[in-house]
């Protein structure tokens, strides 16, 4: 059988996660998987090597085994290597990316049933050639190691945040942490040092409780255009029964499938059914949702209800949600409407200028916290590896800025929309086709379909 060559670039969740899958192939196969990760742990990623025990998956632990024929595969973990079991479902990220490193460790240790060997490099990719042919590429190493690649597996994850604009000279400012993921980003505030937060999603709610666990004592302000933070989670009975075949395939604009939501939302609550109920039978088909739009019809969504939809769509675990409202009581947490369009450093703090309908506001804050959300747009991201794609046009950013244009596989299109044979993508990166593309149940169904095209195409070409 002809020795084939993957390599994986990024060994975070998702270059893991795909890992794992082809390693749980049961055809026979033949041929080495690279995984490309400098960090010094495989599994994790920046996601889940977490070391604060007050950050929680925002998904309960049954709907994130690694195995989606296996649903109870997380839950035995815990019980196997005598850990507790987690609050209302919700583990602490850091327990999540243990389970993850226990999973690649096991893989590096030995070929895979399926014959498939595995090699972890703690080295970064600094750039890939392809050959004369298109047949292969030779992904080159910081270290001066060169693999040549049959595939190549983009999984970058998530790139940091954009510099806040405005802020011009306070990048310097050791009050200014643009990327709150950095190690030891939020070390240097004090407990009485007054903090500001560009944003009032997910990762806000991560540093307010952060902040609190340190033992935090002054204001924080949560500027947002509309001051919500994530809804809680809610327990509900029986799931509620899927609609989209009866109510929503074929609609192709927004205003049809809010409608239809919204009328399914009524019909439900004269039932007794909770909303987040209906809310959650959609997550099997957003993809497909978001697919029926055409461009215009995406970009309708981007503009007015994307907001909207991450408040309602990615929940906060209900410990988290008592945590804020109790802050907010005391009077130690607050939302302030606006923009921010300024920051400038004065002395030891930083003036931050907040825009809203016309009029500008401002606080004076020793901190503020760069909470936006990671970069999608690959026509503004930096790193050397995607530049070198972008520029050779294998890799084509999307029209909406959101990731990178692929086929239904995941194949990298370039210039002329040709899927490629050789650079295929996983993780964030895929958001242009499904929109829906950073949760743990999503990623894990992408790894498991690219393993089995990737084995199909293995098989194909021993044939």
């Amino acid at each position: 059988m002809q020795q084939r060559t993957i390599t994986i670039l990024g060994g975070g969740f998702s270059g893991s996660m795909l890992a794992i899958q082809l390693a749980h192939l049961r055809h026979p196969l033949a041929g080495t998987v690279h995984v490309v990760e400098p960090r010094p742990v495989l599994g994790p990623g920046l996601a889940y090597l977490d070391r604060r025990p007050e950050h929680l998956l925002n998904v309960r632990a049954p709907n994130i085994s690694a195995f989606p024929d296996q649903p109870n595969h997380f839950i035995g973990w815990l019980h196997a290597t005598g850990r507790p079991v987690c609050e209302n479902n919700f583990c602490p990220r850091q327990t999540y990316g243990r389970y993850l490193q226990d999973l690649t460790t096991t893989i590096l240790a030995g070929p895979a049933s399926n014959g498939l060997r595995f090699e972890w490099h703690q080295q970064a990719a600094i750039g890939v050639e392809v050959a004369p042919n298109h047949q292969t590429a030779t992904v080159r190493l910081g270290d001066g190691t060169e693999i040549e690649s049959d595939v190549v597996v983009l999984a970058l994850g998530n790139f940091p945040p954009l510099t806040v604009p405005g802020a011009g000279a306070s990048l310097n400012h050791p009050g200014f942490h643009n990327n709150p993921w950095a190690e030891g980003a939020l070390r240097t505030i004090k407990p009485d040092d007054e903090v500001v937060l560009i944003g009032s999603g997910l990762t806000a709610v991560d540093v307010v409780l952060g902040l609190r666990a340190d033992g935090h004592r002054a204001l924080i302000t949560a500027v947002s255009r509309n001051k919500r933070w994530p809804v809680s989670h809610q327990s509900y009975g029986v799931p509620y029964p899927s609609f989209y075949e009866t109510k929503l395939r074929g609609l192709h604009t927004v205003g049809e499938v809010v409608a239809a939501v919204r009328q399914q939302v009524r019909e439900a609550a004269e039932q007794g059914t909770p909303w987040r109920a209906v809310f959650d039978s959609l997550r099997p088909h957003l993809g497909a949702i978001w697919a029926a739009w055409p461009l215009v019809e995406q970009a309708r969504f981007i503009r007015h209800l994307s907001s909207l939809w991450s408040v309602l769509r990615h929940r906060s675990p209900q410990q988290n949600d008592a945590a804020l409202h109790e802050l907010i009581a005391a009077g130690q947490l607050q939302t302030q409407g606006g923009r921010v369009r300024g920051i400038k450093p004065v002395g030891d703090t930083l003036r931050v200028q907040i825009e809203r309908q016309g009029t500008s506001t401002y606080l004076t804050p020793r901190h503020v916290i760069n909470c936006t959300g990671p970069l999608l747009d690959y026509t503004r991201i930096q790193d050397p590896l995607v530049v070198q794609l972008r520029t050779t046009e294998h890799l084509q950013p999307d029209p909406l800025r959101l990731g990178i244009l692929t086929d239904e596989h995941g194949a990298l299109l370039n210039a002329a929309g040709e899927a490629s044979a050789l650079f295929f993508t996983l993780g964030p990166s895929r958001r242009p086709a499904y929109f829906e593309s950073t949760a743990v149940p999503e990623l894990r169904q992408q790894a498991v379909a690219l393993a089995q095209e990737l084995g199909c195409r293995w098989n194909a070409s021993h044939q």
